[in-house]
């Protein structure tokens, strides 16, 4: 297998057009270069450069092999810069885990961001609600998580409030008798199934007065209020992206009610440096 050096003798030499000036590149003499052109040669069995001129030209098969030759170079600067940043902490991986609670443009640019600025690195993204978010980071299943705001956490973890919110809503499918209802309060809401959020670690042991169905996600409730199944408190953001007009919103005292989002993150397992990154971006 040709060496890096060779290849870089290869390259350098098609795309200054001389051996010499390949030679100047890269503070060799000109012998070098041209002995490593001829080592590639022997090595492919094939003739990369025509030499019956002055300047020496790329063959045919010197035009194939010279995009093969500059994508091994780039793989292999990639290769060394992927390790110098992991030798440095950089995650192998970055997983974040985030509510569907609220829709963040500010996550989405930051995404663009990390997109360039980390661009070999493995980002993972799950979708989880209230305890589940919170038993994924205490875990280490994930580094970061962006959950609805809670009144107190887990001593092992750090939060810190996002500058951006969100509203929840009530909604039921324009079929449902509530969606016709003059009037309604919480005894009228007690007179028809609740479509409630129930996370997987931690389900709720005790409910209302009142039937209910629940689920660990906000996508799975609107699929079910859509059907007609109840009433759901769900984000405004997902049901104007998903909702495809099939639900409408109840004017209930109280609602809609402003929901704040925290990050989150672990004091045992903090975050290297492609998370703080992250971190930061979100919490400007």
């Amino acid at each position: 297998m040709a060496s890096q050096e060779v290849l870089q003798a290869f390259v350098l030499a098609a795309s200054e057009g001389s051996f010499s000036a390949a030679a100047r590149k890269l503070g060799k003499s000109q012998s070098t270069i041209s002995a490593a052109v001829a080592s590639l040669e022997i090595d492919l069995n094939l003739v990369l450069f025509d030499r019956s001129s002055r300047k020496p030209r790329l063959t045919p098969a010197g035009h194939v092999l010279l995009q093969r030759a500059e994508d091994i170079l780039a793989a292999t600067s990639r290769l060394h810069i992927s390790a110098g940043q992991l030798a440095q902490g950089l995650e192998a991986k970055l997983t974040v885990a985030i509510s569907d609670t609220y829709q963040s443009d500010r996550f989405e640019r930051s995404l663009i961001d990390f997109e360039q600025r980390y661009p070999d690195l493995e980002l993972e993204c799950l979708i989880a609600e209230c305890d589940d978010l919170i038993a994924l980071v205490q875990r280490g299943r994930a580094h970061i998580a962006f959950a609805e705001l809670q009144p107190a956490y887990p001593p092992d973890l750090v939060s810190a409030t996002v500058d951006e919110c969100t509203e929840i809503a009530l909604f039921v499918s324009p079929r449902h008798a509530l969606a016709s209802a003059s009037h309604i309060d919480q005894d009228s809401l007690r007179q028809h199934r609740e479509l409630r959020l129930a996370t997987i670690v931690n389900p709720y042991e005790t409910r209302a007065g009142g039937r209910v169905w629940s689920a660990p996600s906000y996508l799975m409730l609107l699929e079910m209020a859509q059907r007609g199944f109840g009433w759901a408190p769900l984000p405004r953001w997902l049901v104007t992206r998903w909702g495809n007009g099939e639900l409408v919103e109840l004017t209930v005292r109280g609602w809609p009610r402003p929901v704040a989002v925290d990050a989150l993150w672990s004091r045992l397992h903090p975050p290297g440096p492609a998370g703080s990154w992250l971190l930061e971006k979100m919490l400007a």
